[in-house]
């Protein structure tokens, strides 16, 4: 199943995303889609070595699933911390474009 690496930055709590170069971004567009078991393991191994240097907390996998043409988190409760508050939209990631439903498919990209 595709996915990817999911943390919070240790130094304000802000919900982050690995992203193709290693790195953590705040915005889900940013974050790496992962599609086999090997991608996954070494992007644990990075999230792992990021949550060791204190740079984020608790670092793990979501599944994704295609959506409308787009990737977007499986679960709820990943769907909510990649978009932000439930009772404002003009808050948060989906007030600034950030939110999972704007990730095209690899197969769209």
């Amino acid at each position: 199943m595709d996915g990817m690496i999911t943390a919070n930055r240790l130094s304000d709590g802000i919900v982050v995303f690995l992203d193709a170069k290693g790195g953590w971004s705040e915005d889900f567009h940013a974050g790496v889609v992962l599609t086999d078991a090997e991608a996954k393991k070494v992007a644990l191994a990075k999230g792992a070595a990021s949550a060791e240097a204190n740079e984020v907390v608790e670092p793990y996998w979501i599944d994704l699933e295609p959506r409308g043409g787009r990737y977007v988190p499986k679960a709820l409760r990943e769907a909510i911390r990649a978009t932000g508050p439930t009772t404002r939209r003009d808050l948060g990631k989906q007030a600034r474009g950030q939110a999972p439903d704007f990730l095209k498919t690899s197969a769209e990209a």
